[in-house]
């Protein structure tokens, strides 16, 4: 066998964690998901309902939701998937909030972190990597 007919395999990706983007904005999930698709595999939905069909279909390590969105807000969106999927990290994008409102927020939904609008894609690439390695670390303490 001539060396030059063996075909060379190049080791498989390692598999990247699943993230699920949920906002109404087509334009922002397309730049989040830009930022964040060469670490993470995206998953995107433009709707809470389309967001929590999403998470019966597959698992995710963290999940970024808009606060305000037609058709149901992220925040009861986050606090249904707590329930759900406890060690699912969840992280809440928002434009504005009242600091008791987003005080509660983040004690009913147990959020990972939430951010302001305009967010930095740094900060958010940041944050979701801190995020999956907070669910792995909840879920290896299991």
């Amino acid at each position: 066998m001539n060396p030059a007919d063996s075909k060379t395999v190049a080791p498989a990706a390692p598999k990247k964690d699943a993230v699920l983007l949920v906002d109404d904005e087509k334009p922002l999930l397309d730049v989040f998901t830009a930022a964040l698709s060469p670490f993470f595999e995206i998953t995107t939905a433009s709707t809470a309902r389309e967001a929590d069909f999403t998470l019966q279909k597959k698992q995710f390590k963290v999940v970024v939701a808009d606060h305000l969105m037609p058709g149901g807000n992220g925040m009861n969106f986050l606090v249904r998937a707590r329930e759900e999927f406890p060690h699912m990290q969840r992280i809440l994008v928002t434009g504005y909030m009242k600091p008791e409102m987003l005080l509660r927020s983040v004690n009913e939904a147990a959020l990972f972190r939430y951010l302001l609008k305009p967010v930095a894609m740094a900060e958010l690439v940041k944050v979701v990597q801190d995020a999956a390695k907070a669910h792995d670390a909840s879920v290896a303490a299991k």
